[in-house]
């Protein structure tokens, strides 16, 4: 039985929100608070905004190459009419909670716990070939993903002072961005009448 747009929504708070419990607890254990890098910071916050912007367009590209016209097919057909159905405001929460949760376990929690015993490359590459495994819908947008994170983790030092907020906002308004592209298509393709 396909999920609703209420259920939908539901099951991304638990599952993203599980995301900051197993981070607040793995921190716990690891003595590393996730939370330690996020600093309010306007320099950060533009940073994040503009940092969505290379991401982006390689998702508006991927629908000409051939190699990653299945993925942007598979999210249409999969998320599509569940993304479709939520309003811009549920959409703007869904890119927010997973740019959100999904940056506090990787780029707080796991990227500094790896570095701990592998330095900053070996934190950085270890922790996105974690990010990719989990993201790993087929080995295409597990690569994608895993450079993504790259981006991402490199994104945590730029402006040469570590500060979770511009991985958070550069993840979450690329989902936000990515979301509504992926809506935008399944309403034109399964809904052609006008908006």
């Amino acid at each position: 039985m396909p999920l609703n747009r209420a259920q939908f929504l539901w099951l991304a708070t638990l599952f993203e929100g599980g995301l900051v419990v197993i981070a607040i607890a793995l921190g716990q254990w690891l003595s590393i608070d996730p939370f330690e890098s996020l600093q309010p910071d306007h320099v950060s916050a533009i940073i994040g905004l503009l940092g969505c912007l290379p991401l982006y367009g390689l998702f508006l590209a991927s629908e000409h190459l051939a190699a990653t016209r299945d993925i942007r097919e598979l999210l249409i057909e999969r998320l599509g009419g569940l993304l479709a159905a939520c309003s811009l405001p549920e959409l703007i929460y869904l890119g927010f909670l997973a740019g959100t949760t999904e940056e506090i376990l990787f780029r707080g929690l796991l990227q500094p716990w790896l570095e701990r015993d592998w330095g900053a490359f070996g934190g950085l590459i270890f922790s996105n070939l974690i990010f990719a495994l989990l993201h790993w819908i087929t080995p295409m947008y597990a690569l994608l993903a895993g450079l993504s994170g790259l981006y991402l983790g490199l994104c945590l030092d730029i402006g040469g002072e570590r500060n979770l907020l511009t991985p958070i906002l550069i993840h979450a308004f690329y989902d936000l961005l990515a979301f509504i592209a992926v809506a935008g298509a399944y309403r034109a393709r399964f809904n052609p009448g006008p908006h």
